[in-house]
């Protein structure tokens, strides 16, 4: 195959380089692939998968374009794009509030574009004004990485973040990632492509993940409790964290 009948993906793909103004080695680089690029821009070695992607995180190349189905070159799914892809309405065309227990989010992230998987959830309209001019999903709460402040079977409900820059520090959010949805307070970083996310319970360590891996994002600004009828077990927790305190206190004065 000669370099004037390579096909349409391959010439597409000689031109992002170009216009990222890199060599065939420096763009190989960038890539995460050996050597340099001569041989897929001479149409010798395919387009692979691990490429595309690479496309798609570093130059928001949409690969429905790349391979010519698609006019539209840029995709910006990377750039910070958290909002909600699904949003469900009532007969009055008013938009309901989707509650998603514990085994709906495994199954959460992988579906969170299927129109008719929505269906088979719970959804109400909550006619207070907190809850107007914006777009709220209730969330589960599994396991104990969240307490004292969210207990395990507790609901949270978010309120759709649009993108990163909406995101505020400190907060805590419903993450949803590629394969799983965490409760977490979200703290920023200096590499704008990343952030932080911290457990309230101190067992749990924090982690760093990828913006661009970040689905969908709703901050946390309520939440319905069934732990109401247990008052004595957080009123001995208050009592212990003061009892160490007290402790460190009577600690420096022996000093």
């Amino acid at each position: 195959m000669g370099i004037n009948d390579v096909t349409g993906d391959v010439r597409r793909f000689k031109q992002i380089r170009e216009e990222q103004n890199l060599t065939q080695t420096e763009f190989a680089e960038a890539l995460g692939i050996k050597n340099s690029t001569a041989d897929i821009e001479r149409g010798r070695t395919k387009l692979s998968g691990h490429i595309v992607t690479e496309l798609l995180r570093l130059y928001n190349i949409n690969p429905l374009w790349l391979f010519g189905y698609s006019n539209q070159k840029l995709l910006h799914a990377g750039k910070g794009d958290v909002s909600p892809k699904v949003v469900t309405v009532d007969i009055n065309d008013n938009e309901n509030l989707v509650m998603v227990n514990q085994k709906a989010a495994a199954g959460y992230p992988h579906n969170v574009q299927d129109v008719d998987w929505y269906q088979q959830l719970p959804a109400f309209d909550l006619p207070l004004p907190q809850y107007r001019n914006a777009t709220y999903r209730g969330f589960q709460i599994e396991g104990d990485s969240m307490m004292p402040n969210f207990m395990p079977e507790d609901w949270v409900l978010g309120k759709a973040t649009v993108n990163m820059g909406e995101a505020t520090n400190n907060k805590v959010y419903v993450v949803v990632l590629p394969d799983a949805v965490v409760v977490k307070k979200l703290q920023k970083l200096p590499d704008p492509s990343k952030v932080l996310l911290i457990s309230l319970n101190q067992e749990y360590h924090p982690f760093e993940v990828q913006v661009s891996d970040i689905q969908e994002l709703w901050q946390v600004n309520s939440k319905l409790t069934f732990h109401l009828d247990a008052p004595s077990e957080s009123n001995l927790l208050r009592e212990l964290q003061q009892g160490m305190l007290d402790l460190k206190n009577q600690m420096r004065t022996l000093k």
